[in-house]
């Protein structure tokens, strides 16, 4: 149930994004839903790889470059999908970090549902 949960409120929270800034154009729901589900892949599969492959990066800005991961993979997502667009990856940037601050708010929120999970 939370992850069903979280996934919807991380497609309202795509349709906020693209509400809030120009630069991030969701067509629908539907596409806000794909789009969440294929951003969670990314992040789930590829984004560790991502990660041990610019440790040496990472380290050296101290820890930044992992914002550049992010916007990469909301980026990827943006490329794949057709009812998602990003405009460039300065626009992925900063909606990779809108998206990223919502989706804490969600884990929080659905933490205090669902305390046991």
């Amino acid at each position: 149930m939370k992850l069903i949960l979280k996934w919807l409120f991380s497609a309202a929270s795509l349709l906020l994004v693209a509400y809030v800034y120009s630069g991030v154009e969701v067509t629908s729901f539907t596409s806000a839903l794909i789009a969440a589900l294929v951003i969670g892949l990314l992040n789930a599969i590829l984004r560790p790889v991502l990660v041990v492959l610019t440790l040496p990066v990472t380290v050296v800005t101290l820890g930044l470059f992992l914002f550049v991961i992010n916007a990469l993979m909301f980026w990827a997502a943006a490329t794949v999908l057709d009812g998602f667009q990003v405009t460039g990856f300065v626009a992925a940037l900063i909606g990779s970090l809108i998206y990223s601050a919502l989706g804490m708010v969600i884990e929080s929120a659905l933490g205090r549902l669902f305390p046991q999970e």
